[in-house]
């Protein structure tokens, strides 16, 4: 019989995590603490979720797991907004230090440069000779390469200990051998390494600076993925009102338990879960259900922690509490979906592992060349470095072999390969920003060009999220101003929702309604009032039917508008029916434009709503979108989202309310909203910060050209490494006698850096398709005649 020993499982945040590979040394580093059953680490979320036997392993084996690979251990992250507040903090202490390296790094290297040529051209005339000098050198490179470049060798150190390695080992060799070479040439001229003037300092500062360079880029286009969660947090209420006793207390929301009869007043948040024992209602709970208007609530009817009261007070007992709320599980979901997010992140540390252990393969396999082979075959006294005065007279066998793999691995270090990414990601995400488009990362804007299909929530993002007046009916003696203006007098003392839409209605369409003499609001039902000695009746079918009102008129013209989706109000003047008034939430202006323009660009389009399937069909057809996901509940809006991916499609999310927040996590490419909450903006990979959906077609449009200006320049780079190495590694010495010094290397890898950074301008003049004027001219035309064909047919 076998024992199932206890495991517990903790989420730690980490900082310092730079590249792939930091993945595998976090993970190394943990999985070798002993009672540790699992370790996955998330870059993109800087946290490692760990399993383990809480009798074998502990916090402190944690920490002191994660410092010795050279990382930094800010704590488990479930202390709430503590933790947060932590890691928020450490971030930017992050960007702050590269942002000082920057500021120390480049400056001292443009000096050094200027110093290194100064002897050539038209520099003498300008610059003094003794900032030639080789001390004057060594003293302006030794602060960059012991002080921003030591992150490099600290974190080489602390993976070689492990057996690890990652892109910080490539930097350190290039830098540290550039360095140490110039030092001997400059202090032991005779050692054999080319004399006092074959000096490298150039070579370690420009690497040093561009290496950083790319680090800050890495470092400002981060995403801020613990803030979603910190702001879903925050919806959570702070305070309750308990009764307890037959009185009331205000206590802290998480001291709530479950059975506790609580209160709640108009526009206050219900604090959590529950059952409505007293009184009356309407809740705004489109946040967690995605129902675009507000829900009635009496006696038996659930609330949900977290939305928020509209009008009138009740009392509801207490079923759900802390970590079991529909908020809380909201929450949980978002982590969950963030943090299995990219489960092929272990074959691409593997693959940074495998390509900078081939660099250094290469570069050794060079030095023992030159060593055993090349030196005694081709080399000559006469032999220079390209573009130096350096003659290699006095270079031994193993200077020269040591300068050469040097010149490789600084020839061949990635930073062209490196900037390609991140400069493209810059220039476009600030493209992007001009049009109100926020991106959070390269992965997002790869992701988002290789788009297969899109799913829309439907309330607030297809729709405006609140109810308006759509259509008055009138029969009898009343015309239709009359029937809005009557039933706008009947709801003006109300606070109902869909009476401030008729209110709203009426003044937009210039009436003025009076206060009614008496006003009496009937739960479930509607509204009566009395105006000049007329009475007048607000509601629904049964209100009418109560006060033997015939519809015979009007049902037909009703059950039309509720078909389209539209909650149909009768108006009853002194006893006789008039009309009706229709309210809807109505659909933005450009949702069937942009529906209409991201089908042309080969996308599939999906609704999916919360909103019962009557009221999702209308809207569907109105917006030009076949396949239709109705009644889907908050937690299950993340599982549609996975079967589509499981049927191998790339998906977007596009949604604006809390209830979005785990579907937004889940897709591929989560687009929030800029009208909507704070929390799905987060949560999201991509922000419109306009309330417009032809941002979603611009956002795509921005996102394939990048990735176009993406592969352009990593073509570029390896390109120019495929050319560049075998130069390096001396294949024109023979021919030549002439050598690729490391300072031209240096430069060599600069100018690579540099032309993919101008290829990258280009993007500037770049505008998106559907922004350019005519195209915008084109949209906006057609959906004027969408709306003018719409009036046509009401």
């Amino acid at each position: 019989m076998t024992t199932q020993v206890e495991t517990k499982k903790v989420t730690i945040a980490v900082g310092g995590m730079t590249c792939a590979s930091c993945v595998a040394h976090v993970e190394g580093g943990l999985s070798e603490v002993p009672g540790v059953t699992r370790a996955v680490v998330s870059l993109a979320m800087e946290r490692a979720a760990v399993e383990y036997v809480p009798s074998l392993a502990t916090l402190a084996d944690f920490r002191q797991a994660i410092e010795d690979t050279g990382y930094r251990f800010l704590g488990p992250v479930d202390e709430g907004v503590v933790a947060l507040d932590r890691e928020k903090e450490a971030r930017q202490q992050e960007l702050r230090r590269q942002r000082n390296n920057l500021i120390v790094a480049w400056p001292i290297s443009l000096l050094i440069m200027i110093g290194t040529f100064q002897p050539y051209w038209f520099l003498p005339q300008i610059f003094p000779e003794w900032m030639n000098n080789k001390v004057y050198l060594f003293f302006l490179t030794t602060p960059i390469v012991f002080g921003p470049g030591r992150q490099f060798f600290v974190n080489s150190w602390n993976g070689l200990r492990r057996g690890l390695t990652d892109m910080n080992l490539l930097y350190a060799t290039g830098i540290g051998a550039a360095y140490l070479i110039a030092v001997i040439n400059t202090f032991w001229p005779e050692a054999g390494f080319g004399g006092r003037e074959a000096t490298f300092y150039e070579a370690a500062a420009l690497l040093t600076a561009f290496i950083i360079l790319g680090r800050y880029l890495e470092a400002v286009t981060r995403g801020r993925t613990s803030e979603a969660i910190r702001r879903l947090m925050k919806l959570q209420p702070r305070l309750a009102r308990v009764l307890r006793d037959g009185q009331e207390a205000e206590v802290p929301a998480e001291e709530v338990q479950v059975d506790d009869l609580l209160l709640v007043r108009p526009g206050e948040a219900i604090p959590v879960d529950g059952l409505v024992t007293e009184g009356y209602s309407s809740v705004d709970q489109s946040m967690i259900t995605g129902e675009s208007m507000p829900v009635e609530k009496k006696a038996g009817d659930e609330v949900v922690g977290g939305t928020l009261n509209k009008t009138g007070a009740f009392k509801f007992r207490a079923t759900r509490v802390g970590k079991d709320t529909a908020l809380a599980q909201i929450i949980k979901l978002v982590e969950d979906a963030q943090t299995t997010k990219a489960p092929i992140q272990k074959i691409a540390d593997k693959v940074a592992g495998v390509f900078i252990l081939g660099v250094h393969a290469l570069a050794l396999t060079v030095f023992l060349f030159w060593f055993f082979v090349g030196y005694g075959l081709w080399f000559v006294p006469e032999s220079r470095l390209i573009l130096t005065p350096y003659l290699l007279t006095g270079m031994g066998v193993f200077g020269f072999a040591l300068l050469t793999s040097v010149t490789v691995l600084i020839i061949s270090c990635p930073c062209a390969v490196g900037l390609a990414t991140p400069s493209a990601i810059m220039a476009g995400s600030g493209k992007a920003a001009e049009h109100g488009i926020l991106f959070k990362g390269a992965d997002v804007m790869e992701t988002t060009a290789k788009l297969q299909l899109i799913i829309f929530d439907k309330t607030g993002t297809l729709t405006r999220g609140e109810p308006s007046v759509t259509d008055v009916v009138a029969i009898g003696r009343l015309t239709q101003e009359e029937v809005l203006l009557m039933a706008s007098v009947a709801e003006k003392n109300s606070e109902h929702p869909l009476g401030e839409a008729i209110i709203r209605g009426a003044r937009d369409r210039g009436l003025k309604p009076e206060d009614a003499h008496t006003f009496n609001a009937i739960p479930g039902q509607g509204v009566e009032a009395t105006l000049n000695g007329r009475s007048i009746l607000l509601g629904n079918r049964k209100l009418m039917a109560d006060r033997k009102v015939s519809l015979d008129g009007l049902a037909g013209e009703a059950e039309r508008l509720e078909n389209e989706g539209k909650t149909a109000m009768f108006v009853a003047v002194d006893g006789a029916p008039a009309g009706i008034v229709a309210v809807a939430d109505t659909l933005k202006e450009t949702s069937r434009q942009a529906v209409k323009e991201l089908q042309r660009m080969g996308l599939q389009v999906i609704m999916m709503t919360g909103d019962n399937r009557r009221t999702a069909q209308a809207v569907a057809r109105q917006v030009g979108i076949d396949r239709v996901l109705a009644e889907v509940l908050p937690g299950d809006k993340a599982n549609e989202v996975k079967k589509l991916q499981a049927e191998g499609y790339k998906v977007a999310m596009v949604g604006d309310g809390i209830n979005d927040a785990p579907a937004l996590a889940q897709a591929d490419a989560g687009i929030a909203i800029g009208s909507g909450t704070d929390v799905a903006k987060e949560t999201g990979h991509v922000i419109l910060m306009k309330d417009d959906l032809m941002d979603v077609v611009a956002a795509l449009e921005v996102a394939r050209q990048t990735l176009r200006l993406i592969k352009q320049n990593l073509g570029w780079a390896f390109g120019y490494n495929t050319l560049a190495i075998p130069l390096g590694a001396g294949l024109l010495y023979p021919f030549f006698t002439q050598m690729v010094s490391p300072e031209l290397a240096a430069l060599l890898m600069a100018t690579s850096s540099l032309s993919v950074m101008l290829n990258t301008l280009r993007m500037r003049g770049y505008v998106p398709p559907i922004r350019r004027p005519g195209r915008a001219h084109e949209a906006l035309a057609g959906e004027l005649a969408l709306q003018q064909a719409d009036r046509r047919t009401v």
